[in-house]
């Protein structure tokens, strides 16, 4: 949801990519697998059962004893797609902070090195790009590949990404065998009767107890503030006194709540696209919440594809690529396209439009061959790749992460009733997204482990000001949330980029933008006052 922009299956998978260059999928980059490390033994564990530990005294044990073990870098495995000079390493965490001395798991890194020199060197710059249950680890890559954005900020800074608990490479959590997740056509995420209704909530509660049976020793640890903790344990282990950090998307909420819990500890602060960290929108409400803009920014892609009718033949107005959207999703309803893309696939295809500007071209482009009778462009790019093993690993052990941290951060209604009222009222108006995303969060009125209570976001004595970036029409993090934070983390400054929508914003080639971001990280200057940029380039077909 807050991260990278796919669905599979009954629940819209929205997840933010902001790796590289905003758009970028992440799911083939992603093989899980990952090493835990062992029990710890019988005699410290003791210590746990003889001393009552708080979390905040558990991260400053975790955080002291990485500080002295470091990280042991070395060259990346073959699998993991990270070419040289990317150094790769883990680093230990407890999986419960409460009991620092018991059982720990492993959270893999890696880095590279600032390409100035030595006298320029700032430190580490990690990197969190939404999810929950998005990869880090192709952060570093920016610098591999020479991304423009980012070169004054690689001079200053090591580019540091990871995975956190439960994704990927470090000990990843499961809820379904990967090949049944993605397998297609999925049941239209949109009812036409109670039956569909009851069908789609024994779907949730199957998932739910189906993460706590493949996963149920790390679930009620998948929260936001032990991935706080976690990422001042990389900290410490990384040598920093304190943190340089950047966050897209859910990455905001983490560094929000790290802000919230090591205020001291933080150096440089880049916030882009930004969850609402108020404890009542977390997480039920922000997704309501989301619904309503992703029909903005829904809108806002159609009037582009009639504006560019010349190009695209899907009609000069709104109204009519509407009508060929709901004439396709009927199609897909009644006969699965390639017998494999139903109205729950389309939904995981069109979404990126809304999502990413990078994908208005790409998504009206198969649109546009679809209705001139070309519904191969169609079938390839919305089915899933069966023999992509690998990628359907990444795919599922994302959903399960993003699932596992929504559900646990925070209580949830259990009332069906509620949840039938809501999303019956909402999807009247806004259609697009509002049920995928109801059945996808479901699981969680069902959820077999105990659900906690939000963090209460706000800045204490010590942490500096932070530099939020946010898009005025953001789909999948609606603008409120950018001044919901900046409201609460007193001396931050907020640049708004005007007249746009896409989700990622310090990817996007915008001058008024970029220039501030490195200005900040490379000096701490901020504005005197918030900002309000020009939108970047509109996409041309």
């Amino acid at each position: 949801m807050y991260g990278e922009a796919y669905l599979t299956g009954t629940r819209a998978k929205k997840r933010t990519a902001a790796i590289g260059s905003a758009g970028t999928l992440i799911a083939a980059a992603l093989i899980a697998g990952a090493v835990t490390a062992p029990t710890a033994s019988a005699s410290t564990n003791s210590t746990d059962r003889h001393r009552g530990y708080s979390e905040a005294q558990g991260a400053a044990i975790a955080a002291a004893r990485a500080a002295k073990a470091g990280i042991d870098w070395q060259d990346c495995p073959a699998d993991w797609g990270l070419e040289k000079p990317i150094k790769c390493g883990y680093v230990t965490v407890p999986l419960d902070y409460a009991k620092p001395y018991g059982k720990q798991i492993k959270l893999a890194v890696d880095r590279i090195g600032n390409t100035g020199t030595p006298e320029e060197r700032q430190g580490a710059l990690v990197y969190n790009p939404g999810g929950p249950g998005g990869s880090g680890l192709r952060f570093p890559r920016r610098v591999v590949t020479k991304n423009a954005v980012w070169a004054k900020a690689a001079k200053a800074y090591d580019f540091v990404g990871f995975d956190p608990r439960g994704v990927g490479k470090s000990t990843p959590i499961s809820c379904v065998d990967p090949q049944e997740f993605v397998k297609a056509p999925k049941m239209d995420p949109v009812p036409d009767t109670e039956a569909d209704k009851l069908a789609q909530r024994g779907l949730a509660r199957e998932y739910a107890e189906g993460c706590y049976e493949r996963s149920g020793e790390m679930l009620p640890h998948m929260t936001t503030p032990n991935t706080a903790r976690d990422l001042d344990v990389i900290r410490a282990a990384l040598g920093e006194k304190k943190l340089n950090f950047l966050g897209v998307s859910y990455g905001t909420y983490l560094g929000a709540v790290y802000g919230t819990l090591f205020p001291t500890h933080v150096r440089r602060m880049v916030v882009d696209s930004v969850v609402n960290p108020s404890r009542e929108k977390i997480w039920y409400q922000a997704n309501l919440d989301q619904d309503v803009a992703f029909e903005g920014r829904w809108k806002d892609w159609q009037d582009w594809v009639a504006a560019n009718d010349a190009a695209f033949h899907l009609g000069t107005t709104r109204a009519d690529v509407q009508a060929k959207w709901l004439e396709l999703r009927a199609t897909a309803k009644k006969n699965p396209i390639g017998g494999v893309v139903g109205p729950a696939e389309l939904i995981s295809f069109f979404q990126s439009a809304p999502y990413y500007d990078s994908s208005w071209v790409p998504v009206a482009t198969v649109f546009s061959k679809y209705v001139a009778g070309d519904t191969q462009a169609l079938v390839d790019a919305a089915a899933p790749d069966m023999s992509d093993t690998a990628g359907n690993a990444a795919s599922e052990n994302g959903n399960a992460v993003y699932t596992a941290v929504e559900c646990a951060d925070a209580k949830w209604p259990t009332s069906w009733k509620r949840w039938n009222r809501d999303n019956t009222l909402l999807h009247r108006d806004h259609p697009f997204m509002t049920w995928a995303n109801a059945w996808m969060n479901l699981p969680c009125a069902t959820w077999p482990v105990k659900q906690q209570t939000p963090l209460e976001v706000r800045s204490h004595n010590g942490l500096p000001p932070v530099l939020i970036v946010q898009s005025e029409r953001d789909a999948a993090t609606p603008y409120e949330g950018a001044v919901s934070l900046h409201s609460r983390f007193k001396g931050s400054r907020l640049i708004t980029e005007k007249n746009a929508g896409s989700h990622g914003v310090t990817g996007l080639v915008n001058s008024c933008i970029n220039d501030r971001v490195d200005a900040y990280l490379l000096s701490g200057a901020l504005d005197s006052a918030d900002v309000v940029c020009e939108p970047h380039a509109v996409p041309k077909p």
